[in-house]
């Protein structure tokens, strides 16, 4: 692919056949003799299957949703907390993505701290934009996820080479929109707090067309990470790996709510 989630692509585990050839072409002579002395196959119960995966994911979308109740509780007694947990669960993705094999604890402490910024933003949004907002977005990332990833398992949508470069255009556009609009906002050339998102087009806020496709593409960033597990579970991969899988889906899907989130917001103001 031209581009997938970090989680994966810096991962053999989640690579192609002609990744593997590259990665044993720089082995020494030494580590490709002990990768033949070793068993042809891992025992079943120690490759990666899309059932531990699911597992994984559930039990780190479990610490996501205390961390959230903390975030959310403690937003006014400590207004605060909610953003240095962000900054934290920033850093802790970077170690995440660029560790050579996963780390239980690392994803999970990912989790949590992120499930503090999730629920500190979501209730600051909830004051700010009247109630109700936090279970619409809530809703709509659970559809748009379910939908996904039900057209995924019936084989209807799939990721392609084509679909992919798209992909890495549209994100390095939206990459390049948005550090502008923020640099517009912070210097003072727009007082609109949403910036350019706040321009209207035909009486519709033009950060709600692009945030609808900002959607599109958070839902073909989700196809990606479910083919990438569909991936490391062909390729045996060991157990281990379900972490890395559900560290991925977590990040897609902090990245879809939060966008929806802001759709409402900026549809509300």
């Amino acid at each position: 692919m031209a581009l997938n989630n970090p989680a994966f692509s810096r991962n053999e585990a989640f690579t192609s056949g002609q990744g593997a050839v590259a990665v044993a072409q720089d082995m020494s002579a030494q580590q490709l003799q002990d990768m033949y002395n070793q068993p042809a196959t891992l025992p079943d119960r120690d490759v990666m299957t899309i059932e531990d995966s699911i597992a994984k994911s559930a039990a780190a979308f479990g610490v996501l949703l205390v961390g959230a109740a903390i975030g959310w509780l403690t937003v006014e007694s400590v207004p605060f907390l909610w953003i240095g947990a962000g900054l934290v669960g920033f850093v802790l993705a970077l170690v995440n993505i660029f560790k050579k094999e996963p780390s239980p604890a690392l994803i999970l402490a990912y989790a949590g701290v992120q499930g503090i910024f999730v629920g500190g933003i979501s209730a600051w949004y909830e004051m700010a934009y009247g109630g109700g907002i936090v279970a619409q977005a809530v809703i709509a990332t659970l559809v748009v996820v379910g939908v996904t990833l039900a057209l995924f398992a019936s084989g209807k949508i799939r990721a392609s080479k084509r679909a992919t470069k798209i992909f890495l255009v549209a994100m390095i556009g939206y990459l390049v929109f948005s550090l502008v609009n923020f640099g517009l906002i912070l210097f003072g050339v727009t007082d609109d707090p949403w910036g350019v998102r706040g321009l209207e087009i035909a009486g519709i806020p033009l950060g709600v067309i692009i945030g609808i496709l900002v959607v599109i593409m958070a839902a073909y960033s989700l196809v990606l990470d479910f083919d990438f597990i569909q991936q490391g579970v062909r390729n045996r991969a060991p157990k281990k790996y379900g972490w890395t899988g559900a560290f991925g889906i977590m990040v897609t899907v902090i990245w879809l709510y939060l966008e929806i989130l802001r759709i409402l917001a900026i549809a509300r103001d």
